[in-house]
């Protein structure tokens, strides 16, 4: 056995999908899929339009929430049974109006930036259709992944991708200035802080630093998505693969930065704490991974 499954404890209720997947035990970072790059895309430097307010572009992205994700949404609903719920309440839900309704009692007006575990392909239109995310919402990728066939779909949802290493600091600079307009203008941000997808993986995996070190920056809330899953069975059988789980989104209270603390220490604690606080939304009560690496 998986020995980050070993000593992994979870709630009595909570389900453990079957391990099938060689999972790497050591490094959580590691990227488990081959993906074929047939598209064309870039070249993500200096020069790509990262902040890109054109009337295509807000026309790609509007059509995107408003039509795809929407009908996309009803596709995850059928092949996955997909349903989400509140923490702290007993009735799951199917509609996203509730949740914008709860939303609305915190202070969200400078955007908030949404962190879920990042387990499945289509674990972000899960997250963003449980409180019917809005077209002001921009998402860091990974730049190579533009270049695959899901190329249309991460661009209609407002994929930005991060440029890698080797494009230099110009390139990074363009980069960070783009999400600083897109602050000033009260976007929201969706981040996966695991960085790499491990599908139908259950142990939560130690998170990167740069989604809490944009919450400090921006002084924008986090709210703490945990993506879980139950059993596929009875009729959910006929639309997806016996071997796939079905999936459900739990969501948490937001969590605000303090700014008046050291920018690294507050950093770490916005790490660690919600790092604790999806594990518990997951159902997770002894973890095998540490929060942080570093």
């Amino acid at each position: 056995m998986n020995k980050r499954y070993k000593d992994l404890k979870v709630t009595e209720e909570t389900y453990v999908p079957p391990v099938t997947i060689d999972y790497p035990e050591d490094d959580p970072y590691v990227g488990l899929y081959k993906p074929v790059y047939d598209r064309e895309f870039g070249p993500v430097d200096a020069n790509y339009p990262y902040f890109d307010e054109s009337l295509a572009n807000r026309c790609r992205v509007f059509c995107g929430y408003a039509i795809v994700l929407r009908i996309f949404g009803w596709v995850l609903r059928l092949k996955y049974g997909l349903r989400w719920k509140i923490e702290g309440e007993d009735t799951w839900r199917r509609s996203s109006c509730g949740v914008r309704r709860w939303m609305k009692q915190f202070d969200l007006s400078r955007g908030a930036i949404t962190i879920s575990n990042h387990c499945y392909r289509h674990d972000c239109a899960s997250v963003l259709t449980t409180f019917h995310a809005a077209p002001r919402t921009r998402i860091p990728m990974f730049a190579p992944n533009f270049r695959t066939k899901d190329q249309i779909f991460l661009r209609i949802i407002g994929g930005i991708p991060i440029p890698e290493p080797e494009e230099g600091l110009s390139a990074m600079k363009a980069f960070n200035a783009a999400f600083d307009e897109y602050n000033q203008r009260g976007y929201w941000f969706h981040i996966f802080p695991e960085a790499k997808r491990w599908d139908w993986y259950k142990p939560l995996r130690p998170f990167q630093k740069g989604a809490f070190t944009m919450a400090y920056k921006y002084n924008k809330p986090i709210i703490p998505f945990a993506v879980t899953y139950r059993p596929r069975t009875g009729i959910w059988r006929w639309f997806g693969p016996k071997d796939e789980p079905l999936t459900q989104v739990i969501i948490g209270k937001p969590i605000y930065p303090d700014t008046t603390q050291p920018r690294a220490a507050e950093t770490e604690r916005l790490r660690r704490l919600t790092h604790e606080t999806i594990c518990r939304l997951a159902g997770i009560t002894h973890n095998t991974w540490p929060a942080a690496l570093e």
